[in-house]
């Protein structure tokens, strides 16, 4: 059992020895990058010391026993004694979707054995500091399998140091390196107690920006241990501070050269930064992936002191899309809020909606996965890729099929068909099963049963959908010849839809509420009770964040939500809804293709309501299984059923099932990798919605319409907030679905992040007759609460009202 080794002893195998950043230092040395020599004191140490310890609060104090001060102290002899750097590296730092950085110590400057042991024992004792246990926590990472090794390595003055990083953090050009330098040791750099020169680089060492650093405070190492922290101004009066003036930068002593930006002195030479960049290139291509590094320069030499995955890296750009791309993306971004989870992409988004659309399209000879534009990175969601649809040679027959299509089914008697009878059914027949009583041979095949039943679905939207496309472009031909071409988004107002209905629904909920005050009361009034209910067994299913998610809760697992909308539509009276024009419906012919349109429309919104019906089934069912994995204590909650796909739960015989026992490991891992993007993009929404020069306007947008309206804004970012909306308020969301089309009745307008003009806010927008503003990009970020806006839904611009 090792308890001491030296550096090139380790590699990236010997992570639960070494800690991950001895492990990387290993490799890194491994493959002959120039890194300080050193040792590692490996978790064995750790544990020979914490093994017989009821606490973890005085490892300050602790003795070493003597074979492991002995091992210690040889080492630093055999190093050379002197000056060294002492970092803390536990086992689950410095790993992709896990970095850890500045959560355990480093002691820099550590001079003789006794003040080493003391920064050893620090080094152990910072992985149970509050801010460690913490950080650990929020990454699901247990702690009764964390250890901590202790890295020690001779001391580098450095006259320049800093990190590189081998993509751009910010971007996520993997074509742009990026590195921040100081004066001195690398700590102030890391710290952010300076601001430093900041390179962005060519993988060649091309420099394509510089911005100066201001040097305020440079770090040094103190005589006799430690260091000192120097204010700019008492470096540039004292010799060491001139002599490191012209020291810093170029090679070997020489003067820095001038930077990119003609008069500024940069700290980093042409020369240094090509070698700086084909180290990161090495080190990138060594670990597979784009690195975090820290450096130092001194002496005409640089060393590589640390190299972790970058984490929290946005997904490369998408570059410039086309009108086609871009028109995907929009839908993507509509349909895809949040990032999908490993369940999502292997179930519902595939088989459910989004995938029944695809069998549509392909049914007339068009390829359009939507989910392969979404591609995965350690088993999460990375990145949103739009794929361009391909055609098949089945498009040439479709214009006739389709045609055929319309002629033989009319949107306006779907439901009589008796394959949708036959749906639902079978939905009816799946629902009154008691999932929660089934042994887990049954239960695990219920998933498969829900998605089984969408797929009727499809083939009525094959058939029905050209009807849908006749009877809107009739509308449009009849309308042209008589120059009320514009007329026709008014005319599409008023089609009785199943989300209609259930906004409706909602505003008798609300009277009933303000009536018997059930929403103040403890208990509600039976009246309200009995109301609900019958709302929840009719529209419980509607999906509450995306219809394509199957992790998204619908209003049936999530009640609070439709009591949040019940709350703000009982705040204050119903808002009149927008009369149709009457006068172009005097004719016969025209109201007849009026009425078809409606139809259509109906169908296209009432299909989705249909659709959507098996997705509680299937997320019941899920939840069940996660929660006899929980009780097996293979999950640590239900929910994190969804870090799994769906056939990895299939081949699970049971929950004794030897196979389930690396569950826990698989979705820990996925979580954390889930959590460490939790604050990255799927796509740069500039990428999907250009900014444009906005002129006197706050943002800009797609004219949706609904003319213009002013009042302060309220910027609700998912369905948790519904709740905050007030009468008035103008309604700043990064998307909508129907779920949120209620709170329009209040809303004085509404501004969207994402969607187009024949988005479902848009339409229900023009019904309640407020002004929409889509596909703004940056609605949300660019609009503060309470912030006194006109919204001009007929030009599509936000502007600040005095």
């Amino acid at each position: 059992m090792k308890l001491v080794a030296p550096l090139n002893a380790f590699g990236r195998a010997d992570l639960a020895m070494a800690g991950g950043k001895g492990a990387n230092l290993g490799e890194l040395v491994r493959h002959g990058f120039p890194v300080p020599d050193g040792f590692v004191i490996t978790t064995h140490a750790y544990e020979l010391v914490a093994r017989d310890r009821d606490t973890r609060e005085h490892f300050e104090s602790v003795e070493p026993p003597e074979e492991l001060r002995e091992a210690i102290t040889g080492a630093y002899a055999t190093l050379g004694g002197g000056p060294v750097a002492v970092r803390s590296s536990a086992t689950a730092e410095d790993l992709p979707g896990a970095a850890f950085a500045g959560q355990q110590d480093t002691y820099l400057n550590v001079v003789g054995e006794d003040a080493l042991l003391d920064a050893v024992r620090r080094c152990w004792g910072s992985l149970w500091t509050d801010r460690a246990v913490s950080y650990r926590a929020r990454l699901r990472l247990d702690d009764s399998e964390v250890r901590i090794a202790v890295v020690v390595q001779r001391m580098v003055e450095a006259e320049t140091a800093g990190v590189m990083f081998t993509a751009n953090p910010v971007t996520g050009d993997r074509e742009q390196f990026v590195v921040d330098a100081g004066r001195g040791l690398g700590e102030a750099v890391v710290s952010g107690l300076v601001t430093p020169d900041h390179y962005v680089l060519r993988p060649s060492g091309e420099v394509v920006e510089f911005t100066p650093g201001r040097g305020e405070v440079v770090v040094r190492s103190a005589a006799g241990g430690g260091v000192v922290h120097e204010s700019a101004a008492e470096t540039a009066g004292s010799p060491a501070g001139a002599q490191a003036d012209t020291r810093t930068g170029g090679a070997a002593g020489a003067r820095a050269e001038r930077g990119p930006v003609e008069g500024t002195a940069a700290l980093l030479s042409d020369e240094v930064l090509r070698e700086l960049a084909g180290l990161g290139r090495r080190v990138a291509e060594a670990f597979g992936r784009p690195q975090d590094i820290e450096w130092a320069y001194v002496a005409g030499r640089l060393h590589l002191l640390q190299a972790r995955p970058m984490t929290a890296l946005p997904p490369p750009p998408v570059g410039p899309l086309d009108g086609i791309r871009r028109r995907t993306a929009e839908v993507l971004l509509e349909y895809v809020p949040v990032r999908p989870y490993p369940m999502d992409m292997s179930s519902w988004l595939p088989d459910g909606p989004a995938g029944q659309m695809s069998k549509v399209f392909a049914a007339y000879g068009i390829r359009n996965p939507i989910h392969n534009a979404l591609q995965e990175e350690d088993g999460v969601v990375y990145r949103i890729e739009p794929v361009k649809p391909s055609l098949t040679p089945r498009v040439l027959t479709a214009p006739f099929r389709a045609l055929a299509k319309a002629w033989r089914y009319d949107p306006a008697r779907w439901t009589e068909d008796p394959r949708f009878q036959a749906y639902l059914r079978d939905v009816d027949q799946l629902r009154a099963r008691d999932v929660g009583t089934m042994p887990w041979k049954e239960l695990r095949q219920v998933p498969r049963q829900a998605l089984g039943l969408v797929d009727p679905i499809a083939d009525l939207r094959i058939d029905y959908l050209p009807g849908v496309g006749v009877a809107l472009l009739r509308l449009m031909l009849a309308l042209a010849p008589l120059g009320r071409g514009k007329l026709f988004r008014e005319l599409m107002l008023g089609a009785r839809t199943r989300t209609d209905d259930a906004n409706r629904a909602l505003e008798r909920l609300a009277e009933t509420a303000r009536r018997t005050g059930a929403l103040e009361a403890e208990q509600p009034p039976a009246e309200f009770a009995a109301q609900l209910a019958d709302f929840m067994a009719e529209y419980g299913h509607r999906e509450t964040t995306s219809p394509i998610l199957i992790s998204s809760p619908t209003w049936e697992d999530a009640p609070e939500v439709v009591l949040d909308l019940v709350g703000v539509l009982a705040a204050a009276p119903p808002k009149e809804r927008e009369k149709q024009p009457g006068r172009p419906l005097s004719s016969p012919r025209l109201a007849r293709r009026v009425a078809a349109a409606h139809d259509g429309m109906a169908f296209r919104e009432d299909s989705h309501f249909f659709f959507m019906l098996p997705a509680p089934l299937m997320r019941r069912a899920l939840l069940e299984m996660g929660r006899r994995l929980t009780g097996a204590r293979l999950l640590d909650h239900s929910e994190d059923v969804f870090h799994l796909r769906l056939e990895e739960l299939e081949a699970l015989s049971g929950t004794d099932d030897p196979a389930a026992a690396r569950l826990r490991d698989l979705v820990r891992r996925r979580a954390s990798k889930r959590e460490e993007l939790s604050g990255v993009r799927l796509i740069d929404p500039a990428a999907v919605h250009p900014v444009t020069d906005p002129g006197p306007a706050l943002l800009t947008g797609t004219a949706a319409g609904g003319g213009t309206a002013t009042g302060p804004v309220k910027v609700i970012a998912s369905v948790a907030e519904f709740g905050r909306l007030e009468s008035g308020d103008v309604l700043v969301c990064p998307y909508t679905n129907p779920s949120w089309t209620p709170l329009f009745q209040r809303a004085a307008a509404v501004v969207v992040d994402t969607g187009g003009a024949a988005s479902h806010a848009a339409i229900v927008a023009r019904e309640y007759g407020i002004p929409a503003v889509m596909g703004t990009g940056r609605g949300t970020s660019v609009l503060e609460d309470g912030l006194v806006v006109t919204v001009n839904g007929d030009n599509g611009t936000v502007t600040a009202t005095p």
